[in-house]
């Protein structure tokens, strides 16, 4: 997604805030997504607010310095916010890091001998065989290795997997006599780091399917009409890769309320419409294509996306339990050295922890046992106390999230879309 600075000096064309406001709520909902971040940093130098997109820019080069969007947009914006020597050393290491441009004499030759083209015809014949031009690459496409035995514990999220949505898939003889109808996806909602993204991969490595996940700094772009191109685009690749499970992630943000788009929205209510005829199936067969969106926000989804026939099915995801929480631990602590670590005990402590928040229980630990073993002079392994220490200074990160939910799920639950948080939250408040 690397731009050149070129881009960024001429013709800055508007941009709709709807997208910006978008990709600021994607980064607010995972900080860590330097794609997402540096596409943000893009759009707000085209928007001429240079300040933020000087803070997202270095952000993202302070995780990946190499990052050629972001050095782009570092290099436009610092100039605005007195970093002129900044910018200018961005510039020129991305200009090194970048393509060479293409020498700008290449037609010369054919000017001065009158092999210019000057009808369609010649043309045509001229490109008669040239290579065909390639569409740039969306997403990610692969083949999962992982199955649902892979995901620890996580016993009850994965029955509901596998009876409302792997079963009648396995069986289409069954589900054709039964009349039961495999038309529109399947949402898993919850806590940020909880494990969608690894679940939908796992459900792809039981159906054998490709797994093409798509982001949302892969489908939204500045220009008009491009983010529905791109959608097109990578329900296309979808159909030309089935039996495919296509995940979209942050779903809310491609398939925001348009009764909530600022100013009306217009480009981001075009890609909502958009989204709607691909899973609509209106124009293309998506037989064989299995869609699949995870989302922290389930509430900002345009209530169209979620009716019969497209996101009609929902799971939530929530915080990993003990089982699962130890095998979480167990993966994060593979090949580090470790001695009387009991995993179980650790987990115990560690109620309403996201995945995300045992992996930094991991790396803290890690980090200690190094560090002691570095003042040693020799391999000192990770101990239960050092986990210990790293779980009392690590705090779940769920909290902010369930506050939100709990408002929707108590006071906005005329259609029961959030019942099955209701016995969480109701565990939670017991002592």
């Amino acid at each position: 997604m690397g731009v050149t600075p070129a881009r960024r000096y001429v013709d800055r064309v508007p941009v709709d805030p709807a997208v910006i406001d978008a990709l600021r709520a994607a980064v607010e909902a995972s900080p860590s997504n330097v794609e997402v971040r540096a596409h943000l940093a893009s759009l707000l130098v085209d928007a001429a607010q240079f300040p933020e997109a000087w803070e997202h820019a270095r952000i993202v080069l302070a995780a990946q310095p190499d990052h050629l969007g972001a050095l782009a947009a570092a290099a436009a914006a610092g100039p605005h916010v007195g970093e002129p020597d900044q910018a200018a050393s961005y510039r020129r290491l991305h200009d090194a890091l970048g393509p060479r441009p293409a020498p700008p004499d290449d037609l010369e030759p054919l000017r001065m001998s009158g092999a210019m083209p000057s009808t369609a015809d010649e043309l045509l014949e001229q490109w008669e065989h040239a290579d065909a031009i390639t569409e740039p690459e969306i997403g990610s496409l692969n083949r999962p290795t992982i199955t649902l035995r892979d995901v620890g514990g996580l016993d009850e999220v994965k029955e509901r997997l596998e009876l409302s949505f792997l079963a009648p898939m396995r069986h289409p003889e069954l589900r054709m006599q039964f009349g039961k109808s495999m038309r529109g996806g399947l949402v898993l909602w919850g806590p940020p780091g909880c494990g969608k993204t690894y679940l939908a991969r796992a459900v792809a490595g039981e159906l054998g399917a490709s797994f093409y996940e798509v982001g949302l700094a892969d489908v939204l772009e500045m220009w008009i009409g491009s983010s529905e191109r791109n959608l097109r685009a990578v329900f296309d690749v979808a159909r030309a890769n089935t039996p495919c499970v296509l995940f979209f992630d942050e779903v809310d943000a491609l398939g925001h309320k348009r009764t909530q788009l600022r100013g009306g929205g217009g480009a981001m209510r075009n890609v909502v419409n958009q989204f709607l005829t691909e899973l609509d199936g209106a124009s293309s067969n998506n037989e064989g294509v299995f869609v699949l969106a995870a989302t922290n926000h389930p509430w900002d989804i345009d209530p169209a996306l979620l009716r019969p026939g497209r996101f009609d099915r929902k799971l939530l995801v929530l915080p990993p339990d003990a089982k699962a929480r130890a095998a979480i631990l167990a993966t994060h602590l593979r090949g580090r050295p470790i001695q009387s670590v009991d995993l179980p005990k650790i987990a115990a402590k560690t109620e309403g922890y996201s995945g995300a928040d045992l992996a930094l229980v991991c790396e803290q630990a890690t980090e200690s046992a190094l560090t002691a073993s570095v003042r040693s002079g020799g391999m000192r392994p990770i101990s239960q106390a050092d986990l210990k220490a790293a779980v009392a200074s690590v705090k779940p990160s769920t909290g902010a999230w369930f506050e939100t939910a709990r408002n929707f799920a108590r006071y906005n639950n005329d259609d029961g879309d959030y019942d099955d948080l209701l016995p969480y939250l109701d565990r939670k408040r017991r002592p």
